[in-house]
């Protein structure tokens, strides 16, 4: 009490069912909350209305303490440091906390017994903030732009035909595509939308570029971008390349900035350039590129596969439990970085997941024109050998890991044609005379 804002995080899980077994990672939740597994998610328990009881609670309780303080108005609490008492009770019940002056902290406070200002709206100042509700307004012009423009709502009406569109962007430009994205869904749901949009962005994205793409969105961005890019991809393709007056070596410097691919379920990312950390976190579908990460890279990922060209941060695979992950090691770091507590690790291990890596590099190439997956496939007898596939335990048996079992309807993603015609398949002469 007496806080502004405040926030329930663990507690609130608890109210639902979670018993803190603390094994997220592992897939094995005993009763459904963190699992894939259908026979554990059977097991949850937790309904809406234990979580509207839990807080029902929490409020009656509060209600209870500001009585006892002399209070009828949570407002009459909030900001109130002058009546805020320093408990030795409480400080001697942790040895650490004994010695601490707490008196220092609150020295200098503002009277905010009488002075009460700070809780009026600033959208209207006549009323308290709890009086007006808080308005967030649209993340940006240009995603209203994009979604609102007539061709391409004539193509979401029609489901037919294509278009494209060049348009500059700036930092300040967040969640640019997901308005066009829920325009598409809402007519045509996840899957079901047959025309073609084209976006060609030029400059420095803001947070959460191309969130929520689904298929028949292509989107490219000519610049650079902040983080959470392609969260909740859905389908459909992301291009990131470097501006052509960049200046700089693209495979030696970021690009695209923390957790991208946040909880993707499919679709394609290119990214011409490194990553930040948590790349593909909680990644379900999406097959992505890019020339190097942060810490965590693939992350809590359940599917999709992952190719990284470049250097990784610590703590590789961390909780991931389906998909596959490969990654070029030039100077023998990567063993060291990655987390063996689930995954595990080992060489190309057959034609077919040597196909399957070199046409996605291959693809890369064509969407990036990545000096880097060029010199890679142009000697690619040498430059295979340098690549380590990171796999978990529920992809041990399928082809791409293990060569004796037979392909059955698997997918590079939820957009792309099917693996046994396309990954599965050695470059064509032509694909090959092209790189070079």
């Amino acid at each position: 009490m007496g806080a502004e804002e405040y926030g329930f995080g663990t507690i609130a899980m608890i109210s639902e069912g979670c018993v803190m077994a603390r094994v997220c990672h592992l897939n094995t939740c005993p009763v459904g909350v963190t699992s894939q597994k259908e026979e554990l998610r059977k097991k949850f328990p937790g309904t809406p209305e234990h979580v509207v009881n839990f807080f029902q609670f929490v409020a009656e309780e509060v209600r209870q303490l500001m009585a006892h303080l002399g209070y009828s108005k949570f407002e009459d609490l909030i900001g109130r440091g002058d009546i805020l008492v320093e408990s030795e009770e409480q400080k001697s019940r942790v040895s650490k906390t004994k010695e601490i002056e707490l008196a220092p902290f609150f020295s200098g406070l503002p009277d905010t017994s009488t002075k009460r200002s700070f809780l009026l709206s600033s959208e209207n100042p006549a009323k308290t903030k709890s009086e007006v509700p808080h308005k967030n307004g649209f993340s940006s012009d240009l995603d209203r732009l994009v979604a609102g423009n007539s061709d391409i709502q004539k193509i979401i009406a029609d489901n037919s035909g294509s278009v494209s569109l060049d348009l500059t962007i700036k930092n300040t430009d967040r969640s640019v595509c997901s308005m066009l994205a829920g325009e598409v869904a809402r007519h045509h749901g996840n899957y079901g939308f047959k025309g073609v949009v084209n976006l060609r962005f030029n400059g420095s994205a803001g947070q959460s570029f191309g969130a929520f793409v689904l298929s028949g969105l292509n989107v490219r961005l000519e610049g650079e971008a902040n983080d959470y890019v392609g969260k909740g991809l859905n389908g459909g393709e992301i291009v990131v390349v470097p501006s052509a007056n960049a200046g700089f070596i693209a495979s030696e410097s970021s690009i695209v900035g923390n957790a991208c691919l946040y909880g993707a379920t499919g679709g394609d990312f290119y990214a011409y350039g490194r990553a930040g950390e948590r790349f593909a976190v909680r990644n379900s579908g999406a097959v992505a590129v890019n020339e190097g990460t942060g810490d965590h890279c693939c992350e809590y990922m359940t599917g999709g596969i992952v190719v990284v060209l470049g250097p990784v941060g610590r703590n590789v695979g961390a909780g991931m439990t389906g998909g596959l992950g490969y990654f070029y090691d030039a100077d023998g770091s990567f063993t060291q970085r990655l987390n063996t507590e689930i995954v595990k690790v080992q060489r190309i291990p057959n034609q077919d997941a040597e196909s399957q890596l070199k046409s996605l590099i291959f693809r890369h190439w064509e969407k990036t024109g990545s000096n880097k997956a060029k010199v890679i496939l142009n000697n690619w007898e040498v430059e295979s050998q340098k690549f380590w596939q990171v796999y978990p335990p529920s992809e041990a048996k399928t082809i791409f890991v293990s060569p004796s079992q037979i392909i059955s309807n698997i997918r590079v993603s939820t957009s792309s044609v099917n693996v046994a015609g396309f990954v599965d398949a050695p470059l064509s002469a032509n694909q090959t005379a092209a790189i070079r």
